[in-house]
């Protein structure tokens, strides 16, 4: 059965490959990014150009939505932004940049889809082995796993608030993925799964998932990084 899913963070990596997945599966993908340059509109891919920070976009979003009665079965949090750079060199603006992605536009976006997500539907979002405590951590990744770390336990509360309504939310911690964001991080190393195999597993989780977990963290990864 054709599903309605809406992946952030869809021009590159994880995000592109999902979309295209869940597109020759015959799912409805709304794909959302800044950049939709490398997306291209058909029967079942529907870019959208919107800033996740851009509350009115996302209000536009939401309605258009609720005017096409079109209930959504999934939303993949998957946008996220990145910085390594030494804790002591790194601004205020430069911090909190990070965290408007990683947690006040995914926050943004929840929210306003939740009337239009399914009561059995599912919100995955895409975190990092970096924001679970009890793994190795980096330097130069202070901004960028913490807010994973934020991310993590939204996620779980979340979960708690809507436990009787839902949807459902987890999260999936990634490991290593051979991205941009990946050679960013740890320029050469090559990770042990493409972009192409998550985003499979992703999908799959995205559809499924939620009949097994709700409110958990859930490690995705067979390397460190």
């Amino acid at each position: 059965m054709s599903k309605t899913i809406v992946v952030t963070g869809a021009s590159r990596g994880i995000g592109r490959a999902l979309v295209d997945l869940a597109a020759q599966a015959g799912h409805h993908v709304f794909a959302l990014s800044r950049n939709t340059k490398t997306l291209s509109a058909t029967e079942f891919i529907h870019p959208l150009s919107i800033d996740l920070l851009d509350e009115v976009a996302l209000a536009d979003f939401a309605s258009t939505l609720q005017k096409e009665q079109r209930p959504v079965d999934a939303l993949v949090n998957n946008a996220g932004a990145f910085l390594n750079k030494p804790f002591a060199e790194t601004s205020r603006e430069e911090f909190e940049s990070i965290y408007q992605v990683n947690v006040f536009g995914l926050a943004s976006i929840t929210r306003k889809l939740l009337p239009q997500l399914h009561p059995q539907g599912h919100v995955v979002n895409i975190s990092s082995m970096g924001g679970l405590g009890t793994t190795v951590k980096f330097p130069g990744l202070a901004a960028y796993s913490s807010s994973k770390g934020a991310l993590n336990i939204l996620t779980e509360l979340l979960a708690e608030e809507f436990k009787e309504s839902g949807p459902a939310f987890n999260a999936l911690a990634l490991g290593a993925v051979q991205t941009e964001m990946l050679e960013e991080a740890f320029p050469g190393l090559q990770a042990p799964l493409s972009a192409v195999e998550m985003a499979a597993y992703v999908l799959e989780f995205a559809l499924t998932g939620q009949q097994y977990f709700n409110g958990k963290i859930l490690p995705v990864s067979s390397s460190t990084p």
